[in-house]
């Protein structure tokens, strides 16, 4: 498995597997499937994304083919200059809990150590994804809020935990 930030030529990939996220997990995004397919122009958007300062998105590649990705966002305003946030962490069903997750994670941790103005890392988690929680929990993670119904999928209420790790 090679884990690696994505170029602009993984930008169809990269579109592919995060139509498979919205699908096979739509309490896990804030995105729907289907606000993603309306999107016009979305693997320019993509390949835009990659090659912009303060979002680094990661994938993990096995035999050339993407199967997990992880964006790092750094927040962009002055009085937040410090945090970076965990965006669309996602790894295709066949490949889970075989480590990928936790590679990616911690590709995008040690990129944010690079990084001198941040002092933490913010990310949230659907409250009953025990598998993620745990896995954030290990990487040195935890919770310093939540939030009821924090999303909506065709009716059913998902609430929202907030998870924080401190790197400085």
């Amino acid at each position: 498995m090679e884990i690696r930030l994505l170029a602009p030529t993984d930008a169809h990939q990269y579109w592919l597997l995060r139509l498979e996220a919205l699908k096979e997990n739509p309490e896990a995004f804030s995105t729907s499937y289907e606000e993603a397919v309306m999107r016009e122009n979305p693997l320019e958007q993509a390949a835009r994304d990659f090659t912009t300062e303060g979002i680094y998105t990661f994938g993990a590649f096995e035999e050339k083919e993407l199967i997990g990705m992880v964006t790092l966002m750094l927040e962009k305003k002055e009085k937040l200059k410090h945090r970076a946030n965990i965006f669309a962490m996602y790894v295709t069903p066949k490949k889970q809990g075989l480590g990928v997750g936790k590679a990616l994670l911690t590709a995008a941790i040690q990129k944010a150590t690079t990084i001198d103005r941040i002092e933490k890392i913010n990310l949230s988690v659907v409250a009953s994804n025990e598998k993620a929680k745990k896995l954030y929990t290990n990487l040195g993670f935890s919770v310093f809020g939540s939030e009821k119904k924090a999303l909506i999928v065709k009716g059913v209420y998902y609430d929202e935990e907030h998870m924080d790790l401190h790197i400085k």
